[in-house]
């Protein structure tokens, strides 16, 4: 089994730490293939930057999904997820909606902790997008600025606990969601230390990616995600004409 993983975001620090768990949480003989944005932000925490790094993870899979079993996006919020599964012919997993299914199924509620303020509005639509609101106890976030992405752990670890210790007792929280590509990993490092289980989505849709190419269904040939209807392009790259659009343009219509 190979696995594409793409990080939507510019930060090859970032995608060290996704690689770092994801090879954790693979099978004997599952390969791995690691990509970085080629364009965009050092982490994304607006619904703009996800839409920027959702067009870049589209065109890193257009690239490079053929010879792979599936696609997971590795960053909270899943930027181009949908639109991944409506143009590659294998699975695509985002490690938001992946967290989200775990979370339900060892808990009623969840908390979700984040590492921006900011990022919370674009978090709770994307929660409510997969259906989960009524199932969301909290999101707790840090709230000051960040000296760099890739130490978020080193710097801000003992705050992120307390922070998951309060959605526990203030919150009612019966699982937490340590959220954010750039935590990858801390749920495993610190499980013991909080009283309810903590989960990873890099974890989580590493899992859900290996055991959807395991149940090997069939690429849709009706319904909103089968193959899209041929119409003309400009300026998009060659391979993602060939997903998306299969007519190139040299001039404007």
């Amino acid at each position: 089994m190979k696995l594409l993983v793409i990080n939507p975001n510019i930060s090859t620090d970032v995608t060290a730490l996704i690689e770092r768990e994801a090879r954790r949480s693979i099978r004997p003989g599952t390969e791995l293939t690691m990509a970085t944005a080629p364009f965009g932000v050092a982490y994304i925490e607006t619904r703009a930057e996800a839409q920027i790094g959702g067009y870049a993870a589209m065109q890193i899979a257009a690239e490079q999904y053929e010879g792979h079993d599936a696609v997971v996006v590795a960053a909270f919020g899943d930027p181009g997820l949908t639109a991944l599964r409506e143009i590659l012919p294998i699975p695509v997993v985002g490690m938001t909606e992946a967290a989200l299914v775990s979370a339900c199924q060892q808990g009623s509620r969840f908390s979700v902790i984040a590492i921006s303020q900011r990022i919370q509005a674009w978090y709770r639509e994307t929660i409510a997008g997969y259906g989960f609101s009524d199932r969301l106890a909290s999101i707790r976030a840090l709230d000051e600025p960040l000296a760099h992405i890739g130490r978020v752990q080193e710097d801000q670890g003992e705050r992120l606990v307390a922070l998951a210790e309060r959605a526990v007792h203030d919150d009612g929280a019966d699982v937490l969601i340590l959220a954010g590509a750039p935590l990858a990993g801390l749920a495993r490092d610190v499980a013991t230390r909080l009283p309810v289980p903590a989960l990873d989505g890099v974890t989580c849709a590493l899992h859900q990616a290996q055991a959807m190419v395991n149940l090997g269904a069939p690429a849709p040939s009706a319904g909103s995600f089968a193959a899209l209807p041929s119409k003309p392009c400009l300026g998009l790259p060659e391979k993602l004409v060939k997903l998306v659009g299969r007519q190139v343009l040299t001039n404007r219509i």
